[in-house]
Parts: C-alpha cells; sequence; structure tokens
C-alpha cells in the first residue's frame, strides 16, 4: 500500500491504493501480473467506459465506470492485504484446491468486471454481469501462464461468485466474495456523484456522497482492519448507516471490520459528530 494520491484524486494515505512494488502479506507475483493484463486489455477497458453511460448518463445515478472500478480494485486489494496481515484465513481459493496466490487474482478480477452488466442496465446488474464476464475470463485466464484448464475453471468459478454477491440480494459464501461486496460500497467519497450533481441529481445516493470526504482503511485495534470515514454533514450518515452497512452484513466480515464515520465539519451545528457500526 502507499500514500500517493488516490484514483479519486484526493491525497491518500493508509489503505487506499495497491502498490504492486510493495510489501504485502501474500504473495503477490501472479496478482500483480494480472493487473498489467488487466491495464492493457482493450476490451475491458472499453466496458469500464461503456458500463457507465446508462448509470450515469441515463439515469443520473453515481459513476459506475473506469474511475469506480479503479478505487474499489484498490480497496479491496487494501482490504484483503490488512486482512491477511491480521491473521484471516480465506477460503475461496483454498477449497477450490487453488494457492493462496490466486486469492488476491479473484479478488482483483471480480473487482474489475463486477459491474459491466450495467452495459445492459442499471436494474438487475449483477446478473447481467456473470455472462458478460464469463466470456472474458475465458479469455483473460487461458492468456495467463499459470492457469492450466482445470485451475482456469476453479477461479473462474470463485470470481464470478464474488461478483455475484456484491449485490445486497445474495450472500458470499468466500472471504474474497465479502472483500469484494465490502470494498463496492467503500467507494462512496464526494468524487463518485460529481458528475450527476452537476447535472442536477439530487437523490439521497448523490448528496449523502457529497458529503463523505475521505475514506481510510487502517490496522485496527482488536480487529483486523479499522474503516475510517471522514464526512461534512450528516447526510453522509446514509452512505455509512444504509449503503455499506447493507454491504457489510452477511459479508463475512462483520466482526473483523471496525468501522467509525467522525462528522470533521466545525463551522456549525453537527447533528451528527460520530458513527460507529
Amino acid at each position: 500500500m502507499t500514500d500517493a494520491t488516490d484514483a479519486g484524486g484526493n491525497e491518500g494515505s493508509a489503505g487506499r491504493i495497491y502498490d504492486p512494488e510493495g510489501a504485502h502479506a501474500f504473495p503477490d507475483e501472479r496478482l500483480n501480473a494480472v493487473l498489467e493484463y488487466v491495464r492493457e486489455d482493450a476490451e475491458i477497458q472499453a466496458y469500464l467506459s461503456a458500463q457507465n453511460v446508462n448509470p450515469v448518463t441515463r439515469k443520473q445515478y453515481n459513476d459506475h465506470g473506469e474511475k469506480h472500478i479503479t478505487i474499489v480494485r484498490n480497496r479491496a486489494l487494501c482490504l484483503y492485504d490488512l486482512l491477511k496481515e491480521g491473521g484471516v484465513t480465506f477460503n475461496g481459493a483454498r477449497e477450490q484446491g487453488l494457492d493462496e496466490s490466486d486469492e488476491p487474482v479473484i479478488v482483483a478480477l471480480a473487482a474489475t468486471l463486477h459491474d459491466i452488466g450495467h452495459v445492459v442496465h442499471r436494474d438487475d446488474h449483477p446478473y447481467y454481469s456473470i455472462p458478460l464476464a464469463a466470456d472474458l475470463l475465458d479469455r483473460i485466464l487461458a492468456d495467463l501462464p499459470f492457469y492450466d484448464v482445470a485451475a482456469a475453471v476453479r477461479v473462474k468459478a470463485e470470481v464470478l461468485h464474488a461478483i455475484l454477491c456484491h449485490d445486497t440480494a445474495e450472500k458470499p459464501l468466500t472471504v474474497e466474495a465479502g472483500v469484494v461486496r465490502v470494498a463496492d460500497a467503500l467507494d462512496m467519497e464526494s468524487g463518485r456523484s460529481r458528475i450527476p450533481y452537476e447535472h442536477g441529481g439530487r437523490g439521497i445516493n448523490t448528496v449523502s456522497s457529497q458529503a463523505i470526504e475521505a475514506v481510510h482503511l487502517r490496522t485496527g485495534d482488536g480487529v483486523p482492519v479499522l474503516v475510517e470515514i471522514e464526512m461534512t454533514n450528516a447526510a453522509g450518515v446514509y452512505q455509512v448507516d444504509n449503503l455499506l452497512k447493507a454491504k457489510l452484513h452477511n459479508s463475512g466480515l462483520e466482526e473483523r471490520l471496525r468501522i467509525v464515520a467522525i462528522n470533521t465539519r466545525e463551522d456549525t451545528d453537527r447533528i451528527v459528530e460520530r458513527i460507529e457500526l
């Protein structure tokens, strides 16, 4: 992890960006090769652009394009790293007979492809993501040098499970899937709602996102991960107490994360100063 500026243009601190050159609590060679492949693949990048049209352009909803995917993938990998550092055992790759080094590959690919179903429709998009991601994964995994047919099928299965379970209608059966699900909700900072807000969008998702200043992941006290959320007004409570809480529920990470949101604004009366999940 690194303290550089993050994908949203915010000055970073711990737990915001996955650094391939950094020291990690897991074997990272396969993951770093996958990240390079994804970055250079024209079809994947085209999907990340096209999948933003329905939610943002047509429905004035928050960003679900390239920036969202970059932030979610970074948060997912930072969350994964902190959980590994905290001694959490992951079951997805292990129960498929895969290697530990395949755990972050599953997390990264699911985070990258979880929203491509938006090219079909915003509604029920996780279910549309499955066949589209399945086709891409067949090619991606065949191109990578470390998977035979059997291993590729098992990695694909775990990635698709995590993609489906980023939606609250489905319960994750693996810790890898739980990481992707929670990371999706951790993209809540104000930059995500900039486009719909500038075009007059004033729905609760947009307004509440505008109130979130920063999200940080750190080593927790008594739990593997502390999630710190800075908000500028009480509207941000919706992001924390509704959206993030819903994603955390049944994720398998409930006892492994501590989430604290603080109202940092000092120039007015504060209806909410601090909440903790």
